[in-house]
């Protein structure tokens, strides 16, 4: 099992808007860009291969800031394109606070990162008592009918409590500033509880945002 102590103090960032990584899941990501098929290309040589996942947002003046909180993910699928693009896998492994940008020759961002108050991260999968699966379900059913989406319902029936929360947070079709809500949602049952607030809020027609200001 990963400890904190394993943990580096300072990795690549990869600012995206929109993509979400929890810890344990998964992120299939293309890249594309030259800064960040040069940052995959380090994270490859490094032991822990991390790359830290990060939301930016448009500050006052339109300059480009990056939320506090990430996830960072391990690397553990990687192939390559015959035009040099790169397919790779994220594996969630903690979220982090991001302290400062570090300035160095790298095209990318880096920061440096504190990874305590998201221990348990690293711990077991998460249970959520609290979840009642037929209004969950029902709620679910009615969301992707109205947003015109499929999916395989018989396997979001059948997964465990954590695979399921956080795999709708990560794709369901929600804003950026919503996703991150949902990534510092501090437990399991209160990320569903932000994802349960998201989706009714969507069918009613309303803007998210009002909600959770």
């Amino acid at each position: 099992m990963i400890r904190v102590t394993d943990l580096p103090d300072t990795i690549p960032v990869f600012p995206l808007p929109g993509a979400l990584l929890l810890p344990r899941a998964k992120l299939p990501l293309h890249i594309f860009e030259p800064r960040y098929l040069a940052m995959i290309e380090d994270a490859m040589k490094t032991p822990q291969r991390l790359i830290g996942m990060i939301q930016p947002y448009e500050a006052p003046g339109a300059e480009k800031k990056l939320h506090s909180i990430g996830c960072a993910g391990r690397l553990t699928a990687f192939s390559e394109t015959e035009d040099g693009r790169y397919m790779i896998t994220l594996s969630g492994i903690s979220r982090y606070r991001m302290i400062e940008e570090v300035e160095g020759f790298t095209p990318y961002r880096r920061c440096k990162v504190a990874w305590t108050g998201f221990e348990r991260d690293l711990g077991a999968v998460e249970k959520d008592p609290g979840l009642d699966r037929g209004v969950f379900m029902d709620l679910l059913a009615r969301f992707f009918n109205a947003q015109g989406l499929s999916t395989d319902w018989e396997s979001i029936r059948d997964a465990e409590d954590e695979l399921l929360i956080n795999s709708l947070s990560m794709l369901c079709p929600f804003q950026p500033e919503d996703k991150q809500a949902l990534l510092e949602a501090p437990s399991l049952d209160t990320r569903r509880e932000t994802l349960v607030t998201l989706i009714e809020f969507e069918l009613r027609g309303g803007s998210a945002d009002e909600v959770l200001q």
